[in-house]
């Protein structure tokens, strides 16, 4: 247990993985969580205690219902069922995690969405005994695209209750097949599959000798060894800015900061500046962070910036260097994954939040739909129903300053609220400017 501490305070320098793991509802998500939490020393005895005793234990016997170290609300214990995202870490000797325990069912897409915006690797669960003739189920395809369009880069598919089919290589087989199929279909680049059993911990922490068939490395292993590089620090300099700072306004020598958190790039003092979408040049006189002052800031940092000059910033606006800016547009395609129980309307005004920016929206066009079981692009009758991931043509009424979801994730996506009932109606990803 030591070791697991020991590794907490040393995870700056190990490296954190944050993890999603989806699927369909029962393919054992929570179990499998539960399994690596209980293996890796990660749960403390009265949690365990906890729940040998409670009342809505779904196991046989003296089996622990591991479920339950992640089925936190009463309605998901008594139902059997995962309805939000619960977040979990550990940590062993090589790296910290971050795990999110995300719904299978459809009704819930929606809180997938939001555990996997921000996830390095997602684990794709499959009930063998449900996919043991190698047809996929629909929430694995839709989560599997959901991925994909999230662009995340590791996805790791748990071939999972192996242990009620006896072992059986034919059917690991015909899964990874399948799903091979599935993802050069979708564009996932790189998975990995492994066959496994959540409730027994079979090739979860340790390599099981019922599985002699299978030489690749167990879940845990396999999670360690991914690579976590973050992508943001290399690339062009985005910084939203989320509040103004005043100080000593009625003097001659007052302070005016412009607080934000770095989304990718560097920044220095000196460095040479362009505020979007206005495209006001200056220059970096100062940065400070909670540390005090600084001489340069990178992605992930909050730091406040002093320019050389006034200009007129405000909250929504972003700092780029000049020679790297972001695309200023007020009309743009984009991929919606639809959230709302109330089906999109293009008739309808939407509020759109785009970074710390809110200006209003309206749909120009729905071109398309995904269809999740033919994998393919539909014609989408002009609206989008829950669940629905569709491509569109936005206007926006205030011009963004807005890079391709691909290229920049955190200036190429944004959220849809209805303005009626303030709900999150969509998630979206920007893709191409809309062809004039």
């Amino acid at each position: 247990m030591n070791a697991v501490n020991d590794s907490f305070l040393q995870g700056a320098e190990r490296g954190v993985l944050r993890l999603i793991t989806a699927g369909s509802v029962d393919d054992g998500k929570s179990t499998l969580i539960g399994r690596l939490l209980f293996d890796s020393k990660g749960v403390f005895a009265d949690q365990l205690d906890a729940i040998s005793r409670a009342k809505h234990k779904r196991t046989q016997g003296g089996v622990m219902d591991l479920s339950l170290l992640t089925d936190g609300l009463e309605a998901e214990r008594e139902q059997g069922i995962t309805i939000d995202v619960a977040y979990r870490y550990f940590a062993t000797p090589l790296r910290k995690f971050i795990v999110a325990d995300a719904p299978g069912h459809e009704q819930y897409t929606r809180n997938m969405v939001t555990g996997a915006s921000t996830a390095h690797a997602a684990i794709i669960l499959i009930d063998a005994t449900r996919a043991a003739d190698g047809k996929l189920l629909a929430q694995t395809k839709r989560h599997s695209a959901i991925a994909q369009l999230l662009g995340i880069r590791h996805i790791v598919v748990a071939i999972n209750k192996m242990d009620l089919v006896d072992w059986d290589e034919a059917v690991y087989t015909r899964i990874r097949d399948a799903y091979a199929e599935l993802a050069q279909r979708l564009g996932i680049a790189t998975h990995y599959v492994l066959p496994l059993s959540a409730l027994t911990g079979d090739n979860v922490v340790s390599r099981s000798a019922r599985t002699p068939w299978y030489t690749g490395a167990p879940l845990l292993a396999l999670l360690e060894s991914l690579p976590v590089d973050d992508a943001r620090a290399g690339g062009p300099l985005r910084l939203p800015v989320q509040w103004v700072i005043r100080h000593g306004g009625s003097q001659i020598d007052d302070f005016r900061g412009y607080a934000g958190q770095v989304a990718s790039g560097r920044l220095r003092v000196g460095d040479a500046v362009q505020v979007q979408p206005s495209g006001v040049p200056a220059v970096v006189k100062s940065l400070r962070t909670q540390a005090g002052q600084a001489d340069a800031a990178v992605a992930g940092d909050a730091v406040t910036v002093e320019l050389d000059r006034d200009v007129d910033l405000s909250r929504g606006d972003l700092l780029v260097h000049a020679e790297a800016p972001a695309q200023v547009l007020r009309e743009f395609e984009a991929e919606l994954c639809w959230l709302d129980a109330r089906a999109l309307n293009p008739a309808r005004k939407y509020l759109l939040k785009h970074g710390s920016r809110l200006t209003s929206a309206k749909i120009r066009a729905v071109h398309s739909r995904r269809d999740i079981h033919e994998l393919q692009e539909v014609e989408a009758a002009g609206a989008l129903e829950m669940n629905d991931i569709g491509r569109v043509t936005l206007a926006v009424r205030d011009a963004l300053a807005v890079d391709a979801y691909t290229q920049q994730p955190a200036t190429g996506a944004f959220i849809l609220i209805d303005e009626a009932s303030n709900q999150t109606a969509a998630a979206g990803l920007i893709r191409l400017p809309a062809q004039a």
